[in-house]
């Protein structure tokens, strides 16, 4: 048995198929003929570009957000500065494959040397990059996944955006790899086509042979090569359950959210890019509960202009003609580094200069910001949503501004919703202290359960040696949801949780006993998430969360619901 990383949920049993990383040496030489190198290099750029817009054709239509991030490969490779390195180290006498080795190394070493999690991830992009013009230019052929037998379960190191466009799902029955985390391709690839996967599999390639029979638990992060068959017996019976659970939920696809006593809630989805909306659309999701801004900024090289995010919130607001649109302004700080935007590095980042401080210290990349979706407000039910606040000063500050942009749009001529709503992200303990004071300043609260935990507990979500901590089951946690949420609803403002809670089916009780009225989760979790509200009428949860709030440990808390929820 084989352990790793769980991304992408399901059992899938089949046939290895390896893919191995073709072998790319070339021999070290002086190039005296110097324009005729680059003029190589130049050709294998122009071939290697072609190959990528292939490749993001084939995926369009199956895996639409893969095909952004493939499309991404060819903008990288013909950034004018990148060319430009590459051309001066030919000149200098190097043939064209170390001159984009050596380029490509360097900027892949300057994404792994950042904090976050996702700009390091575009390393993997520079690697996938080096690896296909590699191939141009020393006219390797890659190893086909088109070719692989139906009922595969793919086996390789990382699978890179670049052979994703000939992969055929219906052959596939799972992923298996020795690299990348939750946001990498390869998780994006599997949580797009449906398939379970297990990633960060230790030496899976060398372990696991073609032909082999192999189980992949995309659910607890397990890979069984060549199982017995009561082992195969027993995943198979697993794997009948799961398909039953998912005709089940498509049962749900396009229906109003309801509890049993016929209660009125929202399933909307937390978001990053326009892909994610449309996918949220798909996946029947009622509106966007959180759309994560700060993607537009890392995934570009400067600033985002107004008219580029206008277009943006626009096209999302458009997709939702009755759902609300949640646009949460710029969250930078903490993991969430972004190099060309200057922030000094700090000794506690989590709680320093992030967020909203940031916005509000830098008024014009704010404003720029705000402009864009109160301009998209006149195409959709937008509502904007503030991070990290602590303190009332802080969104009396920012409705000042709002309206300050308000009045500019005006004079302009520009039309825009003059009540769009604005609203706080309760996440901090001291947050949670004032909501009562925090709802008079706001049109609604958003729970980010995520930070809230943390904070609550002093726990650093990353940490592996405090996570016993990091558990919203925690009385001091669930204490303070209910708070929150409480006060909202004295205030009379709606309420929603952006958090990973809102997907737990352990806590929708809690959730609905307490009052919570919009549930936002990953696009893959609308249609469970809308069955478990389904099955709890308000009298039932207010009897699971009274016999909750009086237990005294996450552990009592969790085997409790654990077994109301049998």
């Amino acid at each position: 048995m084989l352990k790793g990383i769980p991304v992408s949920e399901g059992t899938g049993i089949g046939k290895a198929y390896v893919i191995k990383d073709s072998e790319l040496k070339y021999e070290k030489r002086a190039v005296e003929d110097k324009e005729s190198e680059k003029e190589r290099f130049h050709d294998a750029v122009e071939e290697y570009c072609r190959r990528t817009d292939s490749a993001a054709d084939c995926l369009s239509d199956s895996a639409p957000k893969e095909a952004e991030i493939i499309r991404g490969h060819k903008i990288m490779i013909q950034d004018p500065f990148m060319i430009s390195q590459m051309d001066s180290k030919i000149e200098n006498g190097s043939c064209a494959e170390e001159a984009a080795e050596e380029i490509l190394d360097m900027f892949k070493e300057m994404f792994l040397a950042a904090e976050d999690e996702l700009t390091q991830q575009r390393a993997a992009d520079v690697e996938d990059i080096k690896a296909g013009l590699l191939r141009v230019l020393l006219g390797v052929e890659e190893q086909n996944p088109a070719d692989i037998p139906p009922g595969s379960v793919i086996i390789t190191a990382d699978l890179k955006p670049s052979m994703t466009a000939n992969l055929d799902r219906n052959k596939i029955c799972g992923i298996v790899t020795e690299n990348g985390g939750k946001t990498s391709h390869s998780a994006i690839l599997a949580r797009a086509l449906e398939l379970p996967a297990v990633l960060s599999v230790p030496d899976a390639v060398a372990a696991i042979e073609t032909g082999m029979t192999v189980i992949v638990d995309g659910n607890e992060g397990i890979v069984i090569p060549n199982p017995d068959k009561e082992m195969q017996r027993q995943y198979e019976r697993k794997q009948a359950a799961f398909v039953n659970e998912k005709k089940l939920l498509a049962a749900y696809a396009g229906r109003p959210t309801v509890t049993g006593d016929g209660q009125a809630k929202e399933v909307y989805c937390n978001i990053g890019n326009i892909s994610d909306a449309v996918t949220t659309f798909e996946k029947t999701g009622e509106g966007i509960g959180l759309f994560r801004t700060e993607f537009l900024f890392m995934e570009s090289t400067d600033s985002p202009e107004e008219d580029f995010q206008f277009e943006m919130y626009k096209k999302a607001a458009q997709l939702f003609e009755e759902g609300s649109v949640i646009i949460r302004t710029l969250d930078v700080g903490g993991d969430k580094n972004i190099a060309y935007l200057g922030m000094e590095q700090e000794d506690n980042p989590f709680l320093g200069f992030r967020a909203v401080r940031y916005c509000l210290e830098n008024k014009a990349l704010f404003k720029t910001q705000l402009r864009a979706i109160l301009r998209a407000s006149a195409f959709g039910q937008i509502r904007i949503m503030i991070p990290l606040i602590t303190e009332v000063d802080e969104m009396r500050q920012v409705r000042k501004l709002i309206e300050e942009i308000k009045s500019e749009l005006e004079s302009e001529g520009i039309d825009f919703d003059r009540d769009i709503p604005v609203g706080a992200m309760i996440e901090t303990p001291a947050a949670n202290m004032i909501a009562d004071l925090l709802a008079k300043e706001c049109d609604f609260f958003s729970i980010g359960t995520n930070d809230l935990t943390q904070y609550t507990m002093a726990a650093d979500r990353g940490n592996p040696k405090v996570s016993y901590l990091n558990d919203t089951y925690e009385p001091a946690v669930l204490r303070s949801i209910r708070h929150i949420i409480q006060c909202a609803k004295e205030a009379g403002i709606p309420v929603g949780m952006c958090g990973e809670a809102a997907a737990d089916p352990m806590m929708t009780p809690l959730l609905l006993a307490f009052g919570l009225d919009e549930f936002s989760v990953n696009p893959a979790s609308v249609l469970r998430t809308r069955y478990n509200i389904s099955r709890w009428t308000k009298k039932e949860a207010n009897r699971i969360a009274d016999i909750v709030m009086n237990l005294e440990t996450a552990e009592e808390i969790r085997k409790y619901l654990k077994e109301a929820n049998a």
